[in-house]
C-alpha cells in the first residue's frame, strides 16, 4: 500500500523515464522495460502507460503482479520473470494471457497437465547460466527438450537467463562465458524446432557487453535513471541517464542550536559551533533510512544541508547555517529534497545510496512507497 500518513512527495518525471528508454533502443529495437515491484517504486500502471507506444513486452516479477498490470489496462505481452508459484498463478496464465518463465520441471509438469484441459499455453524458459538462483542448468537442456516435444500444448516462445556480474569490469570474461553458455542452450532449442526469443542482457549488460544483446534486452534500473556502472571504470556509459524520481519533505521548524548542545536521540551530534537547524518531516517510518544518521544530506533551495544526529521515525535535523549565511531564507513550509532537487546540489540516486549504505534499487523501491505525483 502507499504510505499516506506523512507529507512526503515523490515526483515521477515520465519524460525522463522515456528518455532513458530511448537510450537503450540504440542497442536493440526490442527493449523490454522491467517494471516489477511496482516499477521499482515508480508505479506499475503509470510506467506501463508511459511506454505503451514504445514497448511490445513488459517484464514483472511474480504472476500476481502481472495480473495487476493486465487489469490496469495493459494490452502488451506481459512476462512474469519469477514464474508461477501456486494454483492462482497457474490459472492466471490462461485467464490473463501471462507469459511466465518456467525454471524447473515441476512447473512444466503442472502447466502441461493444466494445458490438457485449458488449451495451448505460450511459456518462457529460465536458464541458469551462473546466477545460481532460478532456472534449468545447461546440462538439463536435453531433458527439457524431450519433455517439451512430448507436451505440444506448451509453446516455448522466450528463453531468458540473468547475468550475475555485468557491472563488474573484472568479471568481463565470466559475463561473456555466461553468454556463450546461453547461446549454446538457445541453439539446441532452435535445432529442436522451438522458435524462441532469447534475452540475456540487463541494463549493465546492454551498456557494455554487446555479446549479450541477443534478440531483446531487459531494461531495469537504468529505465529509472540509475547507473549500474557507478563507481567503475565504465561509469561514463551511463552519463546520459536522467533520474525519474525526486523526493521532498517539508521543513517543519527552524531554530538555533548553541555550541555544545546535543540534538536528536542519544545526542550523537553535539554542535561544535553556534548553528541553525531545520527539522524536516521525514524519517525511517517514511522509508528514509536511519542509517543516514550523521551521514546524509538534503537539498534546500539548491544547497546541501548535512543531517545532524539520528534520523527519527518521522523527523530529521539538518544544518542550514551556511544556507542562511548566504542570505537564503529557510522557513517552515519550504521543501527539503531527500532525492533530486534544484540546481547543482541535486541529490543523485547513487549519492543517496552510498550514504545509505545500499544500492539505488533499494532507494527507489522504498522511497517510492510514499505518495507519488506524476509530471
Amino acid at each position: 500500500m502507499t504510505i499516506d500518513y506523512n507529507k512526503l512527495e515523490v515526483r515521477i518525471n515520465l519524460d525522463n523515464l522515456r528518455h532513458n528508454y530511448r537510450i537503450f533502443t540504440r542497442f536493440s529495437d526490442n527493449v523490454i522495460p522491467i517494471i516489477k515491484s511496482d516499477a521499482y517504486g515508480h508505479g506499475l500502471a503509470e510506467v506501463s502507460r508511459a511506454l505503451e507506444n514504445d514497448a511490445s513486452t513488459f517484464g514483472v516479477g511474480f504472476v500476481n503482479e502481472a495480473v495487476l498490470l493486465r487489469r490496469s489496462g495493459c494490452k502488451q505481452r506481459i512476462m512474469a520473470l519469477l514464474g508461477p508459484i501456486d494454483d492462482a498463478d497457474f490459472q492466471a496464465l490462461w485467464d490473463h494471457e501471462i507469459l511466465a518463465a518456467m525454471s524447473h520441471m515441476g512447473q512444466l509438469e503442472r502447466a502441461a497437465a493444466m494445458a490438457e484441459e485449458r488449451g495451448t499455453l505460450n511459456i518462457g524458459l529460465k536458464i541458469d547460466t551462473g546466477m545460481r538462483r532460478l532456472g534449468f542448468r545447461p546440462e538439463e537442456v536435453d531433458e527439457l527438450i524431450e519433455f517439451l516435444k512430448g507436451h505440444s500444448k506448451l509453446k516455448p516462445v522466450m528463453v531468458t537467463s540473468h547475468l550475475a556480474s555485468a557491472d563488474v569490469p573484472e568479471h568481463k570474461e565470466h559475463v561473456h562465458g555466461q553468454a556463450r553458455a546461453f547461446e549454446a542452450v538457445v541453439g539446441k532449442l532452435r535445432e529442436a524446432g522451438f522458435d524462441v526469443e532469447a534475452n540475456l542482457a540487463n541494463s549493465a549488460g546492454s551498456m557494455v557487453h554487446p555479446p549479450c544483446h541477443m534478440d531483446s534486452l531487459r531494461l531495469g534500473i537504468s529505465l529509472y535513471g540509475g547507473n549500474p556502472l557507478h563507481g567503475t571504470q565504465w561509469a561514463d556509459a551511463g552519463q546520459e541517464l536522467k533520474p525519474a524520481m525526486d523526493v521532498s519533505a517539508p521543513v517543519m521548524q527552524v531554530h538555533p542550536l548553541g555550541k555544545g548542545e546535543g540534538i536528536s536521540y542519544g545526542w550523537t551530534h553535539v554542535a561544535e559551533r553556534d548553528c541553525m537547524v531545520a527539522i524536516i518531516g521525514a524519517g525511517y517510518a517514511d522509508c528514509y533510512s536511519r542509517s543516514l544518521s550523521g551521514k546524509g544530506f538534503v537539498n534546500i533551495a539548491g544547497r546541501r544541508a548535512p543531517v545532524l544526529g539520528r534520523v527519527c521515525m518521522q523527523m530529521t535535523a539538518v544544518d542550514v547555517t551556511d544556507i542562511l549565511g548566504e542570505g537564503t531564507e529557510v522557513v517552515p513550509g519550504d521543501r527539503a529534497w531527500l532525492l533530486g532537487g534544484p540546481g547543482d546540489a541535486a541529490i543523485t540516486p547513487e549519492e543517496l545510496a552510498d550514504w545509505w549504505g545500499t544500492i539505488t534499487y533499494e532507494v527507489f523501491c522504498l522511497l517510492g512507497m510514499n505518495q507519488r505525483i506524476y509530471t
